[in-house]
C-alpha cells in the first residue's frame, strides 16, 4: 500500500461515524439527534421512508436507525431497499412494544436489530457501537481497491469476486465496456496478491506490430535497425510480479503464439536471441471485444483464449451502478479542486440529476471527463444544469478511442467498396486485395450484409 492510500484511509478513519435516523415524528428525530451528536457521531435525519431512500442515493451512512411505523414507505420498507441495493449496511428499527414481534421478523430478514420506545440510552448507545463496528468490518473488506468508488450491490459483488481471484495465481481475462475501469481492477488485484514483483501494464492496441514484438518480449543489440542496445522486455521486467496485456484482442495473431509458449512454457525468447529465459508471471489481460466472435473469425487463437481466461471477470457499465454516479461525481470533483482554475465547486441538485439520467457510452471515464469540465467552467461555486448541459455537448464532440475510430473507418470503408460493386462480394474483394474467404469475415465483423446493397441496385434498375 503507497503512502497516499495510507494517508486516505487514515483520514477515512479518523471521520466521524455518519447515522442517518429516520422518523416521521419531528420531536423525536431532533431530540435522538441532538443526543447521538453530542457523544460523537456525525447525524443526517430524514422525516419519511422516501426521503431517507432519497437520502441514501447522495451519501451512504455507516448504519441507519429507522422508525418501523410511518406513512408511506415504512420501517420495513426502507430495510428491504438497503438489503437489496447496499447490502452490510446495518439497520435498527425503532419499534413501539406492541409492534415488538415485527420487528424480530424484520430482523431475520437482514435488520441489525431493534429498539423499544422510549430508548433507553444505554441500549441504544450499546446497540450503535455494536452496529458501527460491524459496518466497519465489512467496509474494510474492501480497503485493498479504494480507487474503486462504489456502493453499487452488483458492483461489491464483482469487488467480492476480484479478491478472491487475486488471491490466486491463475491468468484473468477482464472483460467490459471502454471506459469501466478494469485496469484499476488488474492493480488492485495485483496489490492484492502475493507476488513481490512489479505490475507492467501494455496497451496492445497502442503499439506499431513490428515494435509490439521487442517491447513485450525483448530483443537482443543489433537484433534489428535501431537496436543500439538490450531490451529487456516487459515480461520479464514482470518477473515474479503481473503484466497486464490491455486491448488483447488487438495483439497480432504471430505475436499471439509467441504469448501463448510465454503462458506454457513459462520461458520466454527476446528477438535475435538463441536461448530462452525462465520467467514466473501472472498474466491478467482485458478486452472489450468479443473474443468469442474473434475466435470464429480467425483473428484470435482459441487456445490462447482458454490460456488466457483461466479466471474471469465481467467489469458492468456506469449504466448497470447508476447509484454510483453521485459518489464519483463527488470523488472527481474534489480531484478537481487541485486544479487552481477549479476549487471548490458543488453539484446543483438537478444538475446531479441530469448526470445520474445521463447516458455514459465512455462509463466513468467520460463520467470524469464531463465532471471536470464541469468544474473548469463553473464560473460560480455550484455547477447548474447549464454548465452540465454544456459539458455533455462538448464531450460528446471529443475524439472517440482509436479502436473505435478504426471500427468506423473499416465500415465505411467496406459499405464503399460494396457500393461500387452493387453488392458483389467477389469484386469488393479483389478491390481491397483480400481473399474472398477474408472478406466475408470481414463483413461479418463489421456487421455489413451484401444483399442490401443488392436490393439497392435492384430498386434503382426498376
Amino acid at each position: 500500500m503507497n503512502q497516499s492510500t495510507a494517508i486516505d484511509l487514515r483520514r477515512q478513519a479518523e471521520e466521524k461515524p455518519r447515522i442517518l435516523l429516520v422518523d416521521d415524528d419531528a420531536s423525536f428525530l431532533r431530540l435522538l439527534a441532538l443526543h447521538l451528536g453530542s457523544i460523537g457521531y456525525e447525524v443526517s435525519t430524514a422525516t419519511g421512508g422516501a426521503e431517507a431512500l432519497a437520502a441514501l442515493d447522495v451519501e451512504l451512512p455507516q448504519l441507519v436507525i429507522t422508525d418501523l411505523r410511518m406513512e408511506g414507505i415504512d420501517g420495513l420498507g426502507v430495510l428491504d431497499s438497503i438489503v437489496r441495493n447496499h447490502p452490510g449496511l446495518p439497520v435498527i428499527l425503532l419499534t413501539a412494544h406492541g409492534s415488538i414481534p415485527d420487528a424480530v421478523a424484520a430482523t431475520r430478514n437482514g435488520a441489525y436489530g431493534f429498539l423499544t420506545k422510549p430508548i433507553d440510552k444505554t441500549e441504544l448507545r450499546s446497540q450503535v457501537s455494536r452496529a458501527l463496528s460491524f459496518s466497519a468490518a465489512t467496509s474494510n473488506s474492501n480497503i485493498w481497491c479504494p480507487e474503486i468508488i462504489t456502493r453499487s450491490s452488483l458492483m461489491n459483488r464483482v469487488l467480492s469476486t476480484a479478491q478472491a481471484i487475486a488471491a490466486s495465481d491463475g491468468s484473468v481475462l477482464i472483460t467490459g465496456e471502454s471506459g469501466t475501469g478494469k485496469e484499476l481492477f488488474a492493480r488492485a488485484m495485483h496489490r492484492a496478491s502475493a507476488r513481490s514483483g512489479e505490475f507492467v501494464a501494455i496497451n496492445c492496441a497502442a503499439i506499431p506490430e513490428n515494435l509490439l514484438e521487442s517491447e513485450l518480449f525483448g530483443h537482443t543489440k543489433g537484433s534489428f535497425t535501431g537496436a543500439v542496445a538490450e531490451g529487456r522486455g516487459l515480461v520479464r521486467q514482470a518477473h515474479n510480479g503481473t503484466l497486464f496485456l490491455d486491448e488483447i484482442g488487438d495483439m497480432p495473431v504471430a505475436l499471439q503464439v509467441k504469448l501463448l509458449r510465454v503462458l506454457q512454457d513459462r520461458r520466454v525468447r527476446a528477438v535475435g536471441a538463441t536461448t530462452d529465459d525462465e520467467v514466473d508471471v501472472r498474466v491478467i489481460s482485458a478486452t472489450n471485444h468479443d473474443l468469442s466472435a474473434a475466435i470464429s473469425e480467425g483473428t484470435f487463437r482459441e487456445d490462447l483464449y482458454y490460456r488466457l481466461n483461466v479466471l474471469g471477470l465481467q467489469i458492468p457499465s456506469l449504466g448497470e451502478r447508476r447509484e454510483d454516479i453521485p459518489m464519483l461525481v463527488n470523488h472527481f470533483l474534489a480531484g478537481s479542486g487541485k486544479d487552481e482554475a477549479s476549487t471548490g465547486n458543488t453539484m446543483a441538485p438537478d444538475a446531479l440529476e441530469m448526470l445520474v439520467a445521463a447516458d455514459w457510452p465512455g462509463n466513468v471515464r467520460q463520467l470524469e471527463n464531463v465532471v471536470h469540465r464541469c468544474a473548469i467552467l463553473s464560473p460560480t461555486g455550484v455547477i447548474n444544469v447549464a454548465t452540465v448541459e454544456e459539458a455533455l455537448g462538448d464531450a460528446s464532440d471529443g475524439l472517440v478511442p482509436l479502436a473505435e475510430a478504426r471500427e468506423a473507418f473499416t465500415r465505411n470503408y467496406l459499405t464503399r467498396l460494396l457500393t461500387m460493386t452493387d453488392g458483389n462480394v467477389t469484386r469488393a474483394a479483389k478491390l481491397a486485395q483480400r481473399n474472398r474467404t477474408e472478406f466475408y469475415k470481414l463483413l461479418s465483423r463489421h456487421g455489413v450484409e451484401p444483399a442490401r446493397f443488392k436490393r439497392r441496385r435492384a430498386q434503382a434498375t426498376s
